[in-house]
């Protein structure tokens, strides 16, 4: 939640002709990450909240492509927070996935 609101944060200064472009992907892709850490949590497999940490780290890899492309337009800075925090909730997201897969496949291993 707090890359969220660091995007928007970050997004709130570009350009208004950029609002409805690069700004709202950006945005959208922020919320997705939660939205889908939620969602997956909420399912009752581990396999289906796998699979949506995965769809949150895809999200992640977008909105990395679209700060960069922010960054190489000059509506954002090289050093600027988002970055560091795209990379630290990268890491987390990648953690839980792997630590639910692991444990899921330890499940399947003790049923047979």
């Amino acid at each position: 939640m707090a890359l969220v609101k660091q995007v928007y944060a970050d997004t709130a200064g570009f350009p208004s002709d950029e609002r409805f472009g690069l700004a709202l992907q950006m945005r959208r892709a922020a919320v997705s990450v939660p939205s889908n850490i939620a969602e997956g949590a909420a399912r009752r497999s581990s396999k289906e909240f796998a699979h949506f940490l995965s769809i949150a780290l895809e999200s992640l890899a977008e909105l990395d492509t679209q700060m960069e492309l922010a960054i190489a337009l000059g509506f954002l800075e090289q050093t600027c927070k988002t970055l560091e925090a795209r990379a630290d909730v990268a890491k987390l997201v990648t953690g839980l996935r792997r630590s639910i897969e692991a444990k899921s496949h330890r499940s399947q291993i003790t049923d047979h």
